[in-house]
């Protein structure tokens, strides 16, 4: 069975976002893990060499496949911030209200944080740490 690429390192979170050299995209990244730490009570840690991921969960497909993943987390990528949501129920509804973004299955992608609502964020979280416990329970 192939091995999980996407897993839990010792990377240090803060070093990671100092090399980001977009001050816009670094400010942010530290304004979301404020954000996302809160929000969850986890600390970030670093999910493969670009994710920072808060809690996590274990999961098992009918497959066989299973693994470790992030609650919730993001990457700030080159070209837009990813933020890694579960596809919770009212997601779609919430999505309205978020702001300027672009929507793929399991992630959202933001330019800069100023282009969303701060507290529509706070309740996408909450409800995707929620549905991924009641799929998942520790």
């Amino acid at each position: 069975m192939a091995k999980n690429k996407t897993t839990q390192t010792e990377r240090s979170v803060t070093d990671f976002i100092s090399s980001i050299e977009d001050e816009t995209k670094r400010d942010d990244s530290y304004s979301l893990i404020k954000l996302m730490q809160a929000q969850t009570g986890f600390e970030p840690k670093m999910w493969g060499p670009s994710i920072i991921g808060f809690g996590s969960y274990h999961y098992k497909y009918a497959s066989g496949h299973e693994g470790d993943a992030p609650l919730v987390g993001f990457s700030p990528r080159k070209d837009a911030i990813s933020l890694y949501l579960f596809n919770f129920n009212g997601k779609d509804e919430l999505l309205k209200k978020f702001g300027k973004h672009k929507a793929a299955k399991a992630c959202i992608y933001v330019k800069k944080l100023a282009d969303i609502d701060s507290k529509v964020l706070k309740t996408m979280i909450t409800n995707s740490v929620e549905y991924i416990r009641n799929i998942y329970p520790a």
